[in-house]
């Protein structure tokens, strides 16, 4: 039974954690910390396809960082991928990048102005779960009903709790009536003496 609970709680954090990165990634946080999902293999082994990365902009970037580029729409996806080497260009920094699997540098140079933020952890294989639950169909399967089990086991321990009280009310109003009848039987006695 304590096996079961163990597995409860670790269930409860796992759904709790993918909940909290669905909705963090459905509302980005202006100029702040953005989640977003690996959808490519340019960056293994440093980042697997379909982890999660954790971007924050910074003030300097520099040669070594891995960072998050380009436009996030519904039909282009940003880019992640290393700073390469830099230069300067009529006073701006050009970024050159390059995926860590890949031969060669990107062929577009990329200006500040262009970067989402700098990686700053990755959770492997996270991505698949947070973009299948971000359709309708894996939103239920993941989140709404592993929630409603919970709910369910909750309001189940809750009516387990009343069940208790209520027998310890029966339990006690049938002590009173005992030590009642006792006492009559007492008196009766003693009466009869």
């Amino acid at each position: 039974m304590k096996i079961l609970k163990i597995a409860y709680y670790i269930v409860l954090v796992v759904i709790t954690f993918f909940a909290l990165l669905l909705i963090i990634s459905i509302f980005p946080i202006t100029g702040n910390i953005k989640i977003l999902s690996v959808l490519s293999g340019s960056m293994e082994p440093t980042l697997h396809t379909g982890s999660v990365i954790i971007v924050k902009p910074i003030s300097n970037y520099k040669i070594g960082d891995v960072i998050t580029f380009g436009p996030n729409t519904k039909t282009q996806t940003p880019v992640t991928h290393r700073i390469s080497d830099m230069r300067v260009v009529d006073g701006n920094i050009i970024y050159i990048t390059k995926g860590d699997a890949n031969d060669s540098p990107d062929i577009r140079e990329i200006q500040k102005k262009d970067i989402i933020g700098k990686v700053l952890f990755s959770v492997p294989f996270a991505g698949y779960a947070v973009d299948y639950a971000k359709k309708p169909f894996g939103f239920v399967l993941i989140i709404a009903i592993p929630a409603i089990l919970i709910v369910y086991d909750e309001i189940r321990k809750i009516w387990k709790e009343i069940m208790k009280l209520k027998s310890k009310k029966k339990d006690s109003e049938q002590d009173e009536e005992i030590s009642r009848l006792k006492e009559e039987v007492d008196k009766f006695k003693k009466n009869k003496q």
